[in-house]
């Protein structure tokens, strides 16, 4: 970690520019450099430390972010209007770093308090679900959940609660299409989910998504802790509500007559996502995510890197990371996915960061790829994911998800995450139920802005308080706390019924 104290961040030695920490004023020196502030540079943003010729590539973590679309001086403020992307190409160097892991002996791993289900999965939460096969049968869900609102679970102490989740696809699609798959994958997903003691699936009844064939196509079998029904075989919508409050008061006590108990930490599934990313996301909150990440895999856990879109430009780090050729290639297929993906639909990669990230210092999907990357930390690539399939491999693993937060979430979880950590810069605000999610902020004035919904403050990385291992045991010990019980900001305040967002692809027709 570079020296903090100073007011400019150079992360590495190569780099061609140095990060603000804080607002720099004309003339203010770059620390361990000849270059000065020839202009104000907002904090997060990037100076750059020499001279540089249009065309020219320039270099932060020792990664190229863009190249020079105009002539930069130095210590000038480098940002969309003199920064741009351009392709190149990228040494996939399949494998090289990949290193075998040291899986602590299993008396000297983490635990945590934990519910046990059927079949040896283990639950952090639980709830009840009542989930959706279309958007018409989103009212009907709700109104069910509803019912057990405010004092209706007094008798059922263990019981986190009923949710709906809702959402605005299943129909208007292909039967056969790919985003039927995806759909279906999805729903069951979290049917399956052990965070949901019991769950209760609500149609329509003439939708595309039809229940009997997501239970055919993804091996669902109704029972005591699966029902499913629709509304125009059940007599309506007032009907259906009635009866699927029935349904649910019939699932209580069952749910209820759980008790947590010491789970190994192998038994955790951790999704790791980042969003209103800033120019401090890939110095603080991922890496030290990352270092939390580590510390799972060799307690014998899982960690869920996603969002493809997100990882373009920095791929070649985790191919070099990768257990197999085969998981390198498949890593490798999904970019020339999305590569076709975006074209086809009149757009390109280069089409995030987001207003909210450039504002923040982000200028590149380069940059801000390089920056998400590193929640992945550093053990060895064991296996790449389709979305919302389900992840049963041990150690660090990657899923093809959208960069949209709530969508890319929806994915991880439904391929079995039983916690969540998100990163912000700018001030994501996310609940993802039935997996707690924990908030981790990249630096302290937002950390301290936004007290409510932040659980984490990586912001200690910037202001030299603490390092990344440091900050990596912090969220580690954050992630065994949650998942034993302890709420996170988003769970006090009740977000995560509205977050459930499939990943819809194909036209709406």
């Amino acid at each position: 970690m570079p020296d903090t104290p100073h007011v400019t961040l150079r992360l590495h030695e190569n780099d061609d520019v140095a990060v603000a920490r804080v607002d720099l004023a004309p003339g203010t020196p770059v620390a361990g450099t000849n270059a000065t502030a020839a202009e104000a540079i907002p904090a997060g943003h990037k100076v750059s430390l020499r001279e540089v010729a249009e065309g020219t590539p320039l270099r932060k973590y020792d990664q190229i972010i863009g190249f020079a679309s105009a002539p930069i001086p130095s210590g000038a403020h480098v940002h969309t209007h003199n920064l741009a992307m351009a392709d190149f190409d990228r040494d996939y160097r399949i494998g090289e770093d990949a290193r075998a892991v040291q899986i602590l002996p299993e008396a000297e791993r983490a635990t945590f308090e934990g519910y046990k289900r059927a079949g040896g999965r283990i639950a952090t939460r639980n709830y009840l679900g009542v989930l959706t096969s279309v958007n018409c049968s989103a009212t009907v869900a709700r109104r069910i959940a509803d019912h057990f609102n405010g004092d209706a679970l007094a008798a059922y102490p263990n019981v986190d609660g009923v949710v709906a989740l809702t959402h605005g696809t299943g129909c208007g699609m292909n039967v056969a299409g790919e985003g039927m798959t995806l759909l279906q994958r999805t729903v069951a997903g979290f049917a399956r989910h052990p965070n949901f003691a019991s769950v209760l699936l609500v149609g329509l009844g003439c939708e595309v998504a039809q229940l009997p064939r997501i239970a055919e196509a993804e091996e669902l079998t109704e029972g005591a802790q699966l029902r499913m029904m629709t509304i125009q075989s059940s007599g309506g919508a007032a009907a259906t509500v009635r009866k699927g409050i029935q349904i649910i008061e019939s699932m209580l006590p069952a749910a209820n007559d759980v008790a947590r108990e010491p789970c190994p930490a192998s038994a955790l599934i951790l999704g790791m996502e980042c969003g209103g990313s800033d120019g401090y996301s890939g110095i603080s909150a991922n890496p030290a995510l990352g270092a939390a990440a580590d510390r799972l895999v060799k307690h014998g856990g899982t960690a869920i890197l996603g969002e493809t879109p997100e990882i373009y430009g920095a791929e070649h780090l985790l191919t070099a990371r990768a257990a197999s050729p085969q998981v390198a290639q498949k890593l490798i297929g999904l970019i020339k996915w999305w590569e076709d993906y975006t074209a086809r639909n009149h757009g390109d990669m280069d089409n995030n960061p987001t207003p909210g990230n450039k504002e923040g210092g982000l200028t590149t999907i380069l940059e801000k790829s390089l920056g998400a990357a590193a929640k992945g930390g550093t053990t060895p690539l064991m296996d790449v994911y389709a979305y919302a399939e389900t992840v049963v491999a041990k150690g660090f693993v990657f899923m093809d998800t959208p960069g949209f937060d709530p969508a890319s979430i929806t994915g991880m979880v439904a391929g079995g995450a039983n916690v969540v950590c998100f990163t912000t810069g700018r001030g994501s605000v996310y609940g993802c139920k039935p997996s707690p999610s924990i908030k981790i902020a990249t630096n302290s004035p937002m950390y301290s802005r936004m007290s409510e919904d932040m659980d984490v403050n990586a912001g200690l990385v910037v202001d030299g308080k603490a390092s990344i291992e440091e900050m990596g045991e912090i969220i580690f010990q954050k992630i065994l706390a949650t998942a034993s019980g302890e709420q996170t900001k988003s769970e006090a305040f009740g977000l995560g019924d509205e977050e459930f967002v499939p990943w819809q692809v194909g036209a709406v027709m």
